[in-house]
């Protein structure tokens, strides 16, 4: 038995096999995503009950939590487009206007294209040295070929400045390195057979690199090589020197490049488990790291957020869910609990 705020939901388990019939849609089951298209959607009423939500006497948050954490991105795109038709004005402006704080920031976060927002993201991390390397690695190595040539297009668009020349002016050493070969997308696809000569060829590599040819060998390896392969290469480099991967860049890195380097691995090991971290993190925190949290949640209900929280109860023994509700307060929780959609038993 599950509870999402005080009503019956269901649990993990069962939100899956609800969708067992969609299984064939990308935008539902096969995503693991918490949030789905709305399958009864009607455009007009949304816009008009957002109108009504915010010049209505005194603003109705609930209302607008509803709508935009019940619809999908295209779906809220077009609400947005629906509501400037309706009413000659900006839907983001006008719940800007209306709201503030970090339901605000959810709410226009919810509002912006995929590539707007994660555009938007890379270039306060650039432009602020203490989550730089956090938030680059996030969104350089999590999405998808597309999704970054989409983002980094944006980037030009939006600052007049490519992502990679912001990043070159703001980074130094590997770790600006890694960032660049990142951003240019260079990294193989996964053929369905593993070349293992080549793998023990990368795990020799790594070995020998020391002083400044680490960065010739590590990055390309790291940055090139496709997921797949690389779980092998992890798997016999241990192997063959009795010492996780993520020891030896430990051993061998420091500031920065060991960030960079240990959260890539991260990434390519488990990419859900990575997610589930850093969303432990942001709560554990004395003031919740808000903007963490609305990032990762924003970014992911419509992918895998289902696994990001399986994860997540597996390692810290708490749902997802419950640590919200804990953790956070004030107006933006019911959104954030909504995107999370439901407690883990």
């Amino acid at each position: 038995m599950s509870v999402t705020g005080g009503k019956m939901a269901p649990s993990l388990t069962q939100e899956i096999l609800s969708h067992l019939g969609l299984a064939s849609k990308t935008a539902a089951w096969g995503t693991l995503g918490t949030l789905r298209t709305f399958l009864n959607f009607s455009v007009d009423k949304d816009a008009q009950r957002l109108l009504r939500a915010i010049t209505g006497q005194g603003v109705d948050r609930s209302a607008i939590v509803d709508v935009l954490t019940n619809r999908s991105r295209e779906q809220r795109q077009l609400i947005s487009r629906n509501f400037q038709e309706r009413t000659q004005q900006d839907l983001m402006k006008s719940l800007q206007a209306a709201l503030s704080g970090n339901l605000e920031r959810i709410v226009m976060a919810l509002l912006q294209p995929t590539a707007q927002f994660d555009a938007q993201e890379l270039r306060t991390a650039l432009k602020a040295s203490d989550s730089a390397v956090d938030v680059a690695i996030e969104i350089l190595a999590t999405r998808t070929p597309p999704q970054l040539q989409e983002c980094l297009a944006v980037y030009k668009h939006n600052f007049q400045v490519e992502a990679v020349d912001d990043i070159t002016s703001e980074t130094s050493g590997i770790l600006q390195d890694l960032l660049l070969a990142l951003a240019k997308g260079g990294r193989d696809s996964y053929s369905g057979i593993i070349d293992y000569n080549l793998a023990e060829q990368d795990v020799q590599a790594l070995q020998r690199a020391e002083g400044p040819s680490r960065e010739e060998t590590w990055v390309p390896v790291f940055t090139q090589r496709n997921p797949e392969h690389l779980i092998r290469v992890f798997d016999q480099y241990q192997r063959s020197t009795g010492q996780e991967l993520e020891e030896a860049v430990q051993n061998r890195f420091h500031g920065d490049a060991q960030v960079a380097l240990l959260g890539l691995a991260s990434v390519i090991k488990n990419t859900p488990l990575y997610f589930a971290d850093k969303l432990h993190q942001a709560l554990q925190e004395t003031e919740p790291n808000y903007q963490v949290l609305i990032r990762i949640l924003i970014s992911r209900c419509e992918t895998d957020l289902l696994s990001i929280r399986a994860e997540f109860k597996k390692k810290f023994g708490k749902s997802l869910y419950s640590s919200l509700q804990d953790a956070v307060k004030g107006d933006c929780q019911s959104a954030l609990l909504a995107l999370c959609r439901a407690e883990d038993m």
